[in-house]
């Protein structure tokens, strides 16, 4: 009660509206007034007087406006507000898809992020169950960069996602599934499948591999421990294109096991447990926000489903 009356007494802060937010964040993504209009559906005058409403109510100038060809941009008040409009219009998507779970109880809409690795390899089997169990959800899968994922929760976007371990800061409630171990990927008849090479022999290979991302931390971090610098002859975010490479002679990869078809004669995965720490991957949901039965249910079946699954403990070939 405190706080509603603070507010009420200070610059009608209470007549700050969505639309205002709106409009501040299509003007800092578009650059100019007509093209923010045209993303909203208003006129640019509308937009205009939108901002200038805003800027009356907070009592700071919001947005340089140069005149003529020059894109307008945010003041430094401008980005602080945006920040906490970002947050916001966040939490208040993540109301709508709450209230939507919860209309529809154990039927509607379940919507799942994944990255490359565990829908191709981990998502299938759970897939196979949860929709035995569950024939009456609409399951809505959406593949991500494996560092976006706790984003799109956090926003409301999805639902359920598989992330990798640890999140940081991000407002997730999350359980591990599974530890992935690296491997270093040779070309078949590579003397480096002979025998599991140290660091400092790989340090000295051409390496494939991925753009910079959370499946590249561990790998980062035991170059950085020995103190080696690594010769990055090439870097995908795409595994075929990563495992291609490596076995057209292009260099070798520490990539990690999900990620590499090991029925390919073309290449060797040599183990490299003990040289890198493996990755762990989970599955998450947003904390504060209303987890349907089937949101819980998905969590539950992939428990179950890895829980039976002995894949990643079997040693890679050398």
């Amino acid at each position: 009660m405190i706080v509603f009356i603070f507010i009420m007494a200070s610059d009608n802060w209470l007549g700050v509206e969505l639309r205002h937010f709106a409009a501040l964040q299509a003007i800092a993504s578009e650059g100019s007034f007509g093209r923010a209009a045209e993303r909203l559906g208003y006129t640019q005058s509308a937009v205009s007087q939108q901002i200038a409403r805003l800027e009356r109510i907070v009592g700071e100038k919001l947005v340089e406006r140069p005149g003529g060809p020059r894109p307008v941009s945010l003041t430094e008040a401008g980005q602080l507000l945006l920040r906490h409009a970002d947050s916001i219009v966040a939490r208040l998507q993540a109301a709508q898809a709450d209230l939507q779970a919860l209309r529809a109880g154990e039927a509607g809409t379940l919507r799942i992020g994944t990255f490359q690795s565990a829908g191709a390899r981990v998502l299938p089997e759970i897939m196979r169950r949860f929709t035995t169990q569950w024939p009456q959800i609409e399951v809505m899968l959406e593949e991500h960069d494996d560092e976006e994922i706790a984003d799109a929760l956090e926003r409301g976007e999805l639902d359920v996602g598989f992330v990798l371990l640890p999140i940081g800061d991000a407002p997730l409630a999350t359980v591990e599934l599974l530890r992935d171990p690296y491997v270093l990927v040779v070309a078949a008849g590579s003397p480096l499948a002979e025998e599991p090479p140290s660091l400092a022999e790989i340090a000295r290979q051409p390496l494939v591999g991925f753009r910079a991302g959370a499946s590249t931390v561990p790998i980062e971090a035991a170059f950085r421990a020995a103190r080696l610098e690594p010769r990055w002859a090439f870097r995908s975010n795409d595994n075929q294109t990563v495992q291609g490479l490596v076995a057209a002679g292009m260099g070798c990869a520490i990539v990690p096991l999900l990620t590499v078809d090991t029925s390919d004669p073309r290449i060797v995965a040599v183990d490299l447990r003990g040289s890198v720490e493996p990755r762990v991957v989970g599955i998450g949901r947003h904390r504060d926000r209303y987890a349907s039965p089937a949101a819980r249910a998905f969590i539950e079946t992939a428990l179950a489903a890895e829980a039976g699954n002995r894949r990643l403990e079997a040693p890679t070939r050398r």
